[in-house]
């Protein structure tokens, strides 16, 4: 057979890769998600809103008492200022699955714990200026109060600087936890509803479980009816929520603890509150990667 005759070398073809998207490129996509709908925005806003008039009335009422210090009533807010993070975390969590718009995402980026990791970030960085301007709004609700007793508005005074960093951290902490647990659940009533239970009102039933332990003590004789009529097992699970984990946050480190809980701190409750809030993204995680999106 000629040279001219001879059939072509057929190699074997070339197969072109598909780089898949970076994770900045991944991290902007769910910032403009998460940006682009009104539901963030408006819990935002409500947010700041209702933190800063429960605190603004909270101050008020107090500024008759004598001894009235005006940042004291500073983080009085959160009381309902804290369903705002949970709910956004939530949505963020739940809402591709809600949709059903995951299924677009996940064919765009294969590999899904960049997803979950760009979510997060998201989360963070918009939680984290909602608790800045939640806590801004909280110092500026003070100023009637502060002025109507001719009283200075110290922040950088005694345990104040360690309160308001821990009311923005609290609102950061309570958003990943609402994000993980929606992420987790993939439902948006149930994530919801198990959010409410664990932050707000297991720590109000513990509580209560705990006020006939006490029997009425006198608190200078805590430590002894913590020894003798078993407190401390209810202390201690109360301390463990989340939602007890995330109030210690806002408390003046100063203040001491508790009757019957344990004296964890400020630093104390916020590494439980991380603890939780990794524990349920590694979780969310493991899911995610093991087990098919439906």
């Amino acid at each position: 057979m000629s040279a001219a005759t001879r059939a072509p070398y057929r190699g074997r073809a070339a197969t072109p890769t598909l780089a898949g998207p970076t994770f900045p490129s991944v991290v902007a996509s769910e910032w403009t998600k998460l940006t682009s709908l009104r539901s963030p925005w408006w819990t935002a806003a409500v947010t700041v809103v209702v933190t800063g008039a429960i605190t603004y009335l909270s101050a008020q009422a107090s500024s008759t008492d004598p001894g009235f210090q005006p940042t004291g009533s500073v983080s009085t807010g959160l009381l309902l200022g804290q369903i705002g993070p949970l709910v956004l975390g939530v949505l963020v969590g739940a809402g591709e699955f809600r949709t059903g718009a995951f299924r677009t995402t996940f064919t765009l980026v294969p590999r899904r714990l960049p997803v979950l990791a760009a979510q997060t970030l998201a989360v963070t960085v918009f939680a984290l200026v909602m608790a800045v301007l939640a806590t801004a709004t909280s110092v500026l609700a003070l100023v009637p109060a502060a002025a109507s007793r001719d009283l200075p508005l110290e922040l950088t005074a005694g345990d104040t600087p360690g309160v308001l960093l821990g009311m923005v951290l609290f609102g950061v902490g309570l958003a990943l936890l609402g994000f993980s647990l929606g992420a987790l659940l993939r439902r948006t009533v149930p994530a919801m509803l198990t959010t409410l239970v664990v932050v707000l009102i297991l720590p109000v039933v513990l509580s209560l479980a705990s006020d006939p332990l006490l029997g009425g003590a006198d608190p200078s004789s805590l430590a002894a009816t913590d020894e003798v009529v078993g407190t401390t097992a209810v202390g201690w699970l109360l301390a463990a929520t989340p939602g007890g984990a995330a109030q210690l946050m806002t408390v003046p480190a100063s203040a001491g603890s508790v009757p019957g809980t344990p004296d964890l701190g400020p630093v104390g409750g916020g590494l439980v509150l991380a603890a939780w809030v990794v524990t349920t993204l590694v979780a969310a995680a493991v899911r995610l990667r093991s087990r098919d999106v439906r």
